[in-house]
């Protein structure tokens, strides 16, 4: 009955809403004489903060300045591309941004997108609003999560490179061991992952220390509930969106209380461009979305509860997914300081769960004094982190270099000792001469040289 509830709340609010915006309309109309005296800001700056705080926010855009088209799409997922097809584009390097399915839309990572647009083909998962999918559309659980990564990873490849934001973590290593485990020819040439719950037992933060009190069976009776009717996905069981959102704001609520006591005190001074900052971070941070419930409570049971994918436990359609199978897909973590979703040392457990792929293929990066959203957005990502993950991209695309041939040293000579007689001593060894190695198999005409990571 929540659900319901919320609903019906939005439209009790909705005259009140519209009152206040014409009470804000009319405060700040040049021609109303009662504009100008000194209670007006006030009382329009008040209205301006009772709408925003009681409306539904739609879906942003990305609104980066350049053409978007779905190159890719499911009842569950779109893939968005960036910019018009030209040969100048073709020639940069594919990136795929998978953005995670946790409550927020894609367009959380515009900043991310943006800090790749200068280099590479940016791709990017736009997913579904569960409430938006009809219920003829079926499940979409973990399983299914991780047959979209795979048959994306095989649409965009070969030399696709993928990011993984936070949650998606999981299910892209998932999809790349399956595809690595089966010689797949189109495995992505790299893995970037950002602030991802690989490990939650390491240096686990409220969230994962409230998945293991509360246990599987209470997130089932208290966090799943029914789309109700005037939706396409009516009847579908979800994880609401505004749950997820209440989960967010209260474990900052002290943080957010005080960016709303900052709006109003811009609005009331007409500080116009600290007010537009605080709008365009809150259009983003309060538009959310619905997750179908199969796919939450498969992720908080397998990744936050039992830790299947750390203890090896792990399947995918009833195959043990083993990240011990990964031997081409270069790895790099990324991890920030002040993270209190994703503790430190949790994205960093692919690395070494990946024991198979050498050493000189994986990449760690802490960036510090960055909190979960810092390392994949804002100023330090810009400055710092973007400019580590291009390189490892890029290095991941240069050609293996031929091993050198071993050298054996020549053994030590020993005296020769007979039983009936002196000790003779070895001969005097003759000049070395030069030995010509024949050429390196891999220069050589027709033959595939070996893949060896730098």
């Amino acid at each position: 009955m929540l659900y319901p509830l919320y609903e019906a709340g939005h439209l009790m609010l909705a005259p009140m809403r519209l009152a206040a915006e014409a009470t804000k309309l009319a405060c700040e109309n040049p021609f109303n004489p009662f504009a100008y005296a000194p209670q007006s800001r006030t009382m329009a700056a008040g209205c301006e903060m009772f709408e925003r705080a009681t409306r539904v926010y739609a879906k942003p855009a990305f609104g980066l300045g350049v053409p978007e088209r779905v190159v890719w799409e499911r009842p569950f997922c779109r893939v968005v591309a960036f910019g018009e097809p030209s040969a100048e584009l073709e020639a940069k390097p594919k990136l795929l941004i998978v953005a995670p399915m946790s409550g927020h839309y894609a367009t959380l990572l515009r900043g991310t997108v943006e800090a790749f647009l200068p280099s590479h083909q940016v791709f990017i998962t736009d997913w579904s609003d569960a409430r938006q999918v009809p219920a003829s559309a079926g499940r979409f659980g973990l399983d299914d999560y991780i047959d979209t990564c795979i048959a994306l990873f095989a649409a965009l490849g070969p030399d696709l490179h993928v990011a993984a934001v936070c949650q998606p973590s999981v299910p892209v290593l998932a999809a790349i061991a399956r595809m690595e485990a089966e010689d797949h020819p189109l495995v992505p040439r790299s893995a970037v992952l950002m602030g991802g719950p690989v490990d939650t037992r390491r240096s686990p933060t409220a969230v994962n220390l409230m998945a293991e009190e509360k246990g599987f069976a209470w997130f089932e009776r208290h966090c799943i509930h029914r789309v109700p009717g005037g939706y396409p996905g009516a009847g579908r069981a979800v994880y609401p969106g505004f749950l997820q959102l209440a989960g967010f704001m209260g474990m900052n609520l002290e943080r957010h209380r005080d960016a709303h006591h900052a709006m109003f005190d811009h609005l009331v001074r007409g500080d116009g461009d600290s007010a537009s900052r605080h709008r365009a971070f809150y259009d983003e941070y309060l538009a959310v979305m619905d997750l179908t419930a199969e796919f939450y409570l498969e992720t908080i049971e397998r990744v936050f509860i039992s830790h299947d994918l750390p203890r090896g436990t792990l399947r995918h359609r009833g195959e043990r997914v083993d990240l011990g199978a990964i031997r081409r897909c270069h790895l790099m973590a990324v991890e920030g300081e002040k993270d209190d979703i994703t503790g430190l040392g949790q994205t960093k457990a692919a690395l070494d769960l990946a024991v198979n792929l050498p050493e000189a293929a994986k990449t760690y990066h802490m960036q510090p004094g960055a909190g979960h959203y810092g390392i994949f957005n804002g100023s330090r990502f810009r400055q710092d982190i973007a400019p580590l993950v291009c390189s490892f991209m890029e290095r991941s695309l240069r050609p293996a270099a031929p091993r050198p041939a071993p050298v054996v040293p020549a053994p030590e000579p020993h005296p020769i000792i007979l039983r009936h007689g002196p000790i003779m001593q070895p001969p005097r060894a003759t000049p070395a001469r030069a030995i010509v190695w024949p050429e390196p198999l891999v220069d050589r005409p027709g033959t595939i040289p070996q893949r060896i990571a730098l």
